[in-house]
């Protein structure tokens, strides 16, 4: 499969290590270079206008999704190809999903792990079967990747939700996981052992 559209979670912060910063700037570009059209919250603040403004420099496609509550807290960016403003946060999160092939997290607090989680939530539900990656920037999600394993070990998690998501420590090997991944069928039911 070839994803068309990438939909990004990260910080409003920019985070203490230089290195989040690179991995957002070299995100966007990567974007723009293969024509793959950035999604994400739609501020100008932080990793997420890091890796926006880079993506519009190198002539990407940069489509923003932000709450009229936040347009002011988040200082909506004026210069992407695309601002939708919507009501509620939920509004924000599905209308991200429908316009997205796939997601990827890049180091951020809790508005991060919320995407990411609902993202992973809706796979292990087959409301979607799009692809979710982690950039692993500096190890930066090895203590949550810790968190999962030990959900499953602790029969928390099954164990074939792990390939829900793909982690990768550069761009291209990132990008690569989530072009090669395949998507499971939609299912409409699920038994108790699948949730």
């Amino acid at each position: 499969m070839t994803i068309q559209s990438i939909c990004l979670f990260c910080g409003s912060n920019s985070g203490v290590r230089p290195a989040y910063q690179q991995a957002a700037r070299e995100l966007g570009q990567v974007l723009a270079e293969r024509n793959i059209a950035l999604v994400y919250g739609g501020g100008n603040i932080g990793l997420m206008g890091v890796a926006a403004d880079a993506a519009l420099a190198a002539g990407g496609r940069v489509i923003g999704v932000i709450p009229g509550f936040l347009q002011v807290k988040e200082l909506a960016h004026q210069g992407l190809s695309e601002l939708h403003v919507t009501a509620t946060m939920h509004e924000r999160k599905a209308l991200m999903e429908d316009l997205s092939g796939g997601f990827i997290a890049l180091p951020g607090g809790f508005g991060t792990y919320d995407e990411l989680f609902e993202m992973l939530t809706w796979g292990q539900l087959s409301v979607h079967s799009k692809p979710i990656g982690l950039l692993n920037v500096d190890g930066f999600f090895d203590p949550l990747l810790a968190m999962i394993n030990h959900g499953v070990a602790e029969g928390f998690v099954a164990p074939g939700n792990l390939g829900l998501f793909v982690v990768a420590d550069t761009m291209d090997a990132l990008l690569a996981a989530m072009n090669a991944h395949r998507a499971q069928p939609v299912n409409k039911w699920l038994s108790h052992d699948q949730i």
